[in-house]
């Protein structure tokens, strides 16, 4: 459960969807950014840091090995590193609700002389983590899991390069590789037949290491140091998912996001935007280490929100969005059908088993399947009492959906917004015109 005070929040339907936001950072990047700071040498600044819980469980567990995390300058987060010998901690290192900190982390640390345990709050300690231990494990790792979950203890020791296949499309498993094997022995490689986003690859290089890429093969040296770096981290994509959701119901919405994350690794959700109706305007781009960042506006095509079939390789590469899109599928023309979905069930939540729930206290039609969900289109909701179930996601997805519905729509347990996005409400009021 969150430790923030349980919250609900009253949601009103809107007639249209305008005005101009600038997205706190990406979560991703953040992350990345975090954890390869504390390892890095000197002292790296970071401006637009995720103002979310989770990347700042990563800040706290690399103030834990001994970085030093200066956060009293408003215009970025400096970050002193530990020029690539962690300490050991006294305590556990607290993950909190992020899955990333704790994947990520475990190869990061894996190769350091010490013993540490990860731990963290109730949702994170029901989420798989066997898939970090087979490959870590494989490197010479040893890492103790109870029935596959957190906590995790991790014996420190020298690791050894290996080739390893992906089994499962993770960002997550993929950096925790990644990461062990920038300080083992040898050259690790690392193949995935579904394209993850690339953030970590990013990240390594504008850090100071060298990757190479051939076809669907990964490859890092081992004993590269990293330096410190001067970063602003992209808007966070996966946040304006909501807010571009909210642009495709009403025809004359006109959104525009500020500094926007474009990596083409994350592309797809805008490619399923357009193909629901959404009209994309890139107004500028530029690129700061490696990632791109721009600024967008969005508005609906004169011919309605149409429908899609989401599924296969796309439903990983936008596993995070699909309860949005889930939420706002009732009001398409031909609705959205989402398979290959499977590892939502094992998010902060069951995110399927929860999308079915709030979509029937809504009104909606749908059939529920193991991987995923048909929603019909054509159909008008209610406002209801919304369960988010302490996900972040869902609190977000319901609001969304709310905006179209007859009557209020009350979110229960709103505050799980912050572990990604403080600020989602203040930015939905402030854009939602009634």
């Amino acid at each position: 459960m969150s430790t923030l005070a349980a919250t609900t929040q009253i949601v009103r339907p809107a007639r249209s969807f305008q005005g101009s936001v600038t997205l706190p950072g990406d979560k991703s990047i953040s992350h990345r950014y975090a954890m390869l700071a504390g390892l890095a040498s000197g002292t790296t600044r970071l401006s637009n840091f995720s103002t979310g819980a989770d990347p700042h469980s990563s800040l706290a567990c690399m103030q834990a090995l001994g970085a030093t995390i200066d956060t009293s300058n408003k215009e970025y987060i400096a970050v002193t590193g530990t020029a690539g010998y962690f300490t050991a901690s006294d305590t556990p290192l607290d993950c909190g609700n992020s899955g990333s900190t704790m994947r990520m982390l475990a190869g990061l640390i894996a190769p350091h002389p010490h013993t540490y345990t990860l731990i963290g709050d109730a949702s994170l300690t029901l989420r798989p983590m066997e898939r970090i231990r087979k490959p870590l494990s494989q490197m010479g790792a040893q890492l103790d899991l109870v029935e596959g979950h957190a906590p995790i203890t991790i014996h420190g020791t020298a690791l050894r390069a290996i080739d390893f296949d992906t089994p499962i499309p993770s960002a997550q498993v993929k950096t925790a590789v990644l990461f062990a094997g920038l300080q083992a022995e040898g050259t690790t490689s690392l193949s995935e037949s579904v394209r993850t986003r690339d953030h970590s690859e990013q990240a390594l290089r504008a850090f100071g290491a060298t990757l190479t890429r051939t076809g669907e093969k990964l490859s890092i040296a081992g004993g590269q140091k990293l330096s410190a770096i001067d970063a602003t981290v992209p808007g966070d994509l996966s946040s304006a998912a909501f807010f571009l959701c909210a642009a495709l119901l009403f025809p004359d919405s006109n959104l525009i996001l500020d500094s926007i994350g474009m990596n083409p690794t994350r592309s797809s959700l805008l490619d399923v935007i357009v193909a629901l109706g959404g009209v994309i305007k890139v107004l500028n781009v530029e690129e700061h280490h490696g990632e791109l960042i721009g600024t967008i506006q969005v508005n609906r095509a004169p011919t309605g929100l149409k429908g899609i079939d989401i599924t296969g390789a796309l439903s990983a590469q936008i596993i995070d969005e699909l309860p949005v899109l889930a939420a706002i599928a009732p009001y398409t023309r031909d609705g959205i059908r989402i398979r290959d979905a499977k590892e939502l069930r094992v998010k902060e939540s069951d995110r399927i088993a929860l999308v079915a729930q709030n979509l029937k206290a809504m009104g909606a039609q749908f059939t529920e399947h193991e991987d995923g969900l048909d929603i019909p289109g054509g159909q008008e909701l209610h406002g209801a009492t919304i369960d988010s179930g302490s996900d972040h996601r869902i609190a977000m997805a319901f609001a969304i959906a709310a905006l179209r519905a007859t009557g209020e729509t009350e979110i229960m347990g709103a505050e799980a917004a912050a572990i990604s996005f403080p600020e989602f409400f203040e930015h939905l009021d402030a854009l939602s015109q009634r």
